[in-house]
């Protein structure tokens, strides 16, 4: 269980945040800035929810942005997702990261791409630890997700996201990302959300429900509405089941 007195929800878009934003009722209040957000309650915990817009620049804005106004004690990223090959997830699916990967950061070469650990160029460096490619995101929070789950009979994936600038629309792409990382979905913020949180000393949790499979890119086998509103609706649950040990 969570103890803390505010929740940071960040989606990119407004479909992934519509449904959040409707659970915090007619009370809530919109605030306008480089950043808008709303402001509202689940329960007895404070909801701060802020659309950052789509990929990395965005979303790491965002996270600072709304960390330095409301200093919570989660933050929690919610979207959609691409599932790799392999993944066993399925379009209306729901995962979990237990670690962000950047996928693009790095240097190409003639013999290779090579990581920023290769290139000795830490994307960012604190009391000796030093994170490369690899953010990790807060074990506990995922744990609860996991068990949430569980209870409940629905099924969660856990695995490592990649986060992208370009997206993977061909099969070969996707099998070769997938292969060089071990992860099972990829996305275009969430590496940028949990390496700010780690900035900030937050905990960080990333649920995101699948709108399509890597493979040749066509939309029209893609469910982006379904996914968005699984993803939204476990964060829902998985608030509402944390006021229950919230402070008042």
């Amino acid at each position: 269980m969570l103890t803390m007195k505010t929740v940071l929800i960040i989606g990119a878009m407004h479909e992934e945040t519509a449904l959040l934003e409707k659970a915090l009722g007619g009370q809530a209040k919109r605030k306008t800035g480089p950043f808008g957000y709303v402001q509202g309650k689940i329960g007895n915990l404070g909801i701060y929810l802020c659309t950052s817009g789509v990929g990395k620049v965005n979303a790491a804005g965002a996270t600072a942005a709304m960390i330095e106004r409301c200093h919570p004690g989660l933050v929690i990223n919610t979207g959609c997702a691409g599932a790799y090959a392999g993944s066993g997830l399925d379009i209306g699916g729901l995962a979990v990261a237990s670690e962000e990967i950047l996928g693009d950061e790095g240097v190409l070469t003639s013999a290779g791409w090579l990581d920023l650990k290769k290139v000795k160029m830490p994307y960012f460096e604190e009391g000796g630890q030093r994170y490369y490619n690899e953010i990790p995101l807060a074990v506990a929070a995922a744990d609860k997700a996991m068990l949430l789950a569980g209870n409940c009979g629905i099924k969660l994936a856990r695995g490592r996201f990649i986060t992208v600038s370009t997206c993977s629309g061909t099969r070969a792409k996707g099998d070769e990302l997938a292969c060089r990382f071990q992860a099972i979905s990829e996305n275009m913020e969430g590496a940028a959300v949990a390496l700010t949180c780690i900035r900030y000393g937050i905990d960080c949790l990333e649920i995101r429900g699948i709108s399509n499979h890597v493979e040749e890119r066509n939309m029209k086998k893609w469910d982006i509405p379904l996914a968005v509103e699984t993803a939204q609706r476990f964060v829902i649950k998985y608030i509402e089941e944390s006021c229950t040990s919230a402070p008042d």
